[in-house]
């Protein structure tokens, strides 16, 4: 049965809860993140649904009028109702078979995720996890699409269906062949320098390309650069020479130690960048999620470089330019 158009607002009600409670509409409003003439116009709006007086103001203050607090005892339950019903949807969203479906781009992916999984393992043995690895873009798409329960993304979610969370600080880096002139040279490069060197370039969508159109304003697409779909072709391809490339510390550790590539430092030119979970506003993680947030929330703002080795994780123990690892 459709509701009449009287019907007042679930907030309104809650607010005169509040009211009651606190025995202060400003103390209410504050309780309520509003201001205090928005809450006197809320309580106003409410009156006017009613068609009746429900609080008795004065300069000391308000009070609730008889008529207030008999609507007050029926909000009651009604708003009581109305926190079940969120708190069964929600139930109903966590639920599921098992199993944890994840996207995450490529940096959270390959570097960061393997150690995360194996602690969430060792939590929930019984889970089923399924990771995607995609750009940040399509991890967003995947989420609103319901293709996915978390998502994790190189750069902003500003996406109004989404919520977010800081999990890591990362930075990217120029690297280039040891031979090439910019690293030979030492010296930092600028922003406009960048812009118009020869670049190796993720596709558009990926979080280090994003991050680099922010952080270089004079960069355009086109102009010669070499555009390629995977970090590690990326790698492949400086180290042949093909240009110099913006990439996660994360993931060229292990080149830099080594010497296949080299950092070449740069001026004037911001790469810091923030890696964040995300996922969608109308259904809060699940609880075997919320066991991988906490996780990846433990690795903190200086997260270690994992990857894999004779089937074991391990971590950089040292740097980027130590050749050091340590099983994790």
């Amino acid at each position: 049965m459709p509701l009449p158009p009287t019907t007042p607002e679930l907030a309104d009600l809650d607010l005169l809860l509040s009211v009651e409670r606190l025995g202060s509409l400003g103390r209410a409003a504050r309780e309520h993140g509003i201001s205090q003439p928005s809450a006197n116009d809320r309580m106003r709006t409410l009156e006017s649904r009613l068609g009746l007086v429900l609080l008795e103001r004065s300069p000391t203050g308000c009070r609730l009028t008889p008529a207030g607090a008999g609507v007050a005892e029926w909000a009651r339950d009604v708003v009581a109702a109305t926190g079940r019903l969120l708190t069964g949807a929600a139930v109903l969203c966590a639920a599921g078979d098992g199993r944890l479906r994840i996207a995450a781009s490529t940096t959270v992916a390959e570097f960061l995720m393997p150690r995360w999984l194996v602690e969430l393992r060792r939590e929930l043995p019984d889970l089923t996890v399924a990771l995607r690895t995609e750009t940040s873009h399509d991890v967003e798409r995947l989420l609103r699409d319901e293709e996915v329960d978390l998502g994790f993304v190189e750069d902003p979610s500003a996406h109004p269906d989404l919520r977010d969370r800081v999990i890591a600080d990362d930075e990217l880096v120029v690297v280039a062949s040891p031979g090439h002139p910019w690293a030979r040279a030492g010296a930092p490069v600028t922003g406009a320098q960048l812009a118009s060197g020869r670049l190796v370039l993720r596709e558009r969508g990926s979080g280090p390309r994003e991050a680099l159109h922010r952080g270089v304003r004079e960069l355009r697409d086109g102009g010669g650069h070499l555009e390629l779909s995977s970090t590690a072709a990326i790698k492949d391809a400086v180290a042949a020479g093909a240009g110099v490339a913006v990439l996660s510390a994360l993931a060229v550790r292990r080149e830099l130690a080594t010497g296949r590539l080299a950092r070449v430092p740069v001026t004037g030119v911001d790469l810091d960048r923030r890696l964040r979970a995300v996922w969608r506003r109308s259904c809060a993680p699940s609880a075997q999620a919320e066991a991988l947030l906490r996780i990846a929330g433990r690795a903190g703002r200086a997260p270690a470089a994992v990857e894999w080795l004779d089937g074991a994780p391990v971590e950089w123990a040292d740097g980027p330019d130590r050749a050091q690892v340590r099983t994790a």
